[in-house]
This record gives C-alpha cells, structure tokens and sequence, in this order.
C-alpha cells in the first residue's frame, strides 16, 4: 500500500493479490471512493454490470445516494480535470457483493485497514496540532493579560500612558508571529548571531554615571550586585555553548534583567532602557537598513514598563516579543 498527495487530497494505492489489477484510491472523509470505471477494474465486470448494480442498490433503498456518493475532482489523460463522481466503501462493498466478486472481500478487507492506519495517524497529529494550539493560546493569552494589567497601572494614568495605547498597533506584529509556524508558537529566528561588542560593568557603570547630571537624589546608586550580575548573566556559557547566542537575545535580556533586578535606588527603568540602546547601537543593530530606530521610543518606553509590569513565569514570552520586534525579520 502506498499513500500520496494529490492537489491537496490523499490518495493510496490499491493493488490485487494476483498483481494484475492496481487503483489509485482516493481517501476522504473517513471512507474510500471509487469510480465507476474503478469498480469494473477492480471486478473485472463491465462498466454497464456496475451501473446496473449502482442503480439497483439505490432504487431498492439499500443505501440513501445522496449519503454515499459525491462529486470529485479527477484529472483526466488529457491533463484536464473534471468533477467526476464517485461512490464510497458501503456502495463498492454492495456492488461487490452482487457482482459475487472475491476481489470485494480483498479489497474490503484492505480497505479496512487503510482506514483504521489513517484513523490512527490523523489522531496523532490532531492530538500533537491541539497541545501546539494550546501552548500557543496560553503564550498570547500571557501577553494580552499583561498589557491589561500594564495599562491599569497607576503610573500609566499620565502622558506615558499615551506611548502605550500607542504602542499597542506596533506589537500588532509581535503578537501576530504568536500565531505563526504555521499554527505554531512563536520562535526566535532572523537574528544577529556574533556580538561584535562585548560591554563590561566598568563600561556600563559608566554609561550609569553620565546621565547622573540629568537626574537627582537617588539615582544610579547602586544597592547591590544586580547590575553586574545582570551583564554577566548575558554572557553565560553552558557546556561550551552561550545561553543566549544572538545579539537580539543579550540585548532582550539585558533590558529584562537589569529591569527585574533594582540594582538602583532610583532610575531602573531608565538605565535599563539607555544600556539596552546603547547595547544594540554597538553592536550594530539600533537601525534598519532604511536609518530609522528597529525599536521606535514610545515602543521602549511600552517594553519597559511591561517588563516593570510583568511576573515571573512571562519572561520568555516578553523575551520573544522584544527579539521579535529588533531582529531583522522586522525591517
């Protein structure tokens, strides 16, 4: 047996015992459909014996027509296609039986076991698209409940809270390669893989220490080891492999981790934004080939205030979205 696509409909090869009698069957709705030229192959009887049957099974009420019949796309040997009509197994088995035709039990038999394979697999992969389905609801759902709670927040009731409702046409994007993968979940692809800038605490410290003068009080100091530890963790190998290989993916993290952490008695958020373009400028990936910004500023500010926003079990969602919305499958 032998199992096909033809122009989007399967299709499996029947062949007799004695070899000399091979059809192309086509599989559709949980049954198996033949001709009426493949039913006299198949008996070795004449087309009219098989029309005869046909409507002798109908007119007695042996089976309803318009249940067990149906019209078929069939490409022709002019290379043509017409809609052909075609009957299922309860009409190929009646007709066999009253053809008195040994071949109607092989090829009920075989028949048989066509459907109860195909009934199997489609199970399987009905079962496998349906856990996909629900991992990729559960990654959407994560993310529209938190620009919910983002949007309800206190500190949005102000002019930052216009950047948001504004932001949301730009993850329109973001959230539709949720829906990907063909009817997949969202993957991380398009990305830069070699950082051409690795950017170290006394560097970034800096960057920290020179927007001081634009801010007051308790800004950029430091409370504990966070900062650090945040741009160490970017770097991080496992078994001689880096944890997060891409540009896209150190950037989206930093700006996670130096967020989550609060290494700063004040200004978190704004240091973390201001090293995360720093980051990607340096690594050459702030711009598009076009000139304008991968990540317009009222998404950052939006990004920011998600991660602020978010719990713990969200991160590799929000983490998607940012790469998503820097890589270049973007521009």
């Amino acid at each position: 047996m032998k199992s096909e696509e033809h122009g989007g409909g399967e299709f499996v090869l029947f062949q007799a015992e004695d070899g000399k009698t091979r059809l192309e069957v086509q599989l559709d709705h949980e049954t198996v459909w033949l001709t009426q030229d493949q039913m006299a192959k198949l008996f070795e009887r004449e087309r009219s014996v098989v029309t005869k049957h046909l409507r002798n099974v109908f007119r007695e009420g042996e089976l309803d027509e318009m249940a067990v019949c149906a019209k078929h796309a069939h490409t022709a040997g002019d290379g043509k296609t017409y809609q052909t009509q075609y009957y299922n197994l309860d009409v190929i088995i009646s007709v066999g039986y009253r053809v008195k035709s040994k071949r109607g039990t092989q090829f009920r038999q075989w028949a048989t076991r066509v459907l109860r394979d195909h009934l199997v697999k489609g199970y399987t992969i009905h079962e496998q698209r349906l856990r996909e389905e629900t991992a990729k609801l559960r990654e959407m759902q994560q993310t529209v409940d938190l620009l919910a709670r983002t949007l309800t927040t206190q500190e949005l009731l102000t002019e930052t809270g216009k950047d948001v409702l504004r932001v949301i046409n730009d993850y329109a994007y973001a959230l539709a390669t949720l829906d990907r993968y063909d009817h997949g979940t969202l993957t991380i692809e398009e990305t830069t893989r070699r950082a051409l800038r690795v950017i170290g605490y006394e560097e970034a410290i800096g960057l920290v220490q020179a927007m001081k003068g634009e801010f007051d009080g308790l800004f950029g100091i430091e409370k504990d080891q966070g900062f650090k530890s945040a741009l160490g963790t970017i770097y991080q190998t496992f078994d001689g492999k880096e944890l997060y290989p891409s540009v896209e993916e150190k950037a989206a993290n930093l700006l996670y981790f130096v967020v989550k952490n609060h290494a700063f008695s004040d200004g978190n958020k704004r240091i973390a934004a201001a090293l995360f373009i720093y980051f990607l400028a340096g690594n050459a990936i702030l711009y598009r080939p076009d000139g304008s910004k991968r990540l317009a500023d009222n998404a950052l500010v939006a990004l920011t205030l998600l991660i602020a926003e978010s719990r713990p079990e969200e991160k590799e969602t929000i983490v998607k979205v940012i790469v998503n919305l820097i890589n270049r499958s973007n521009d």
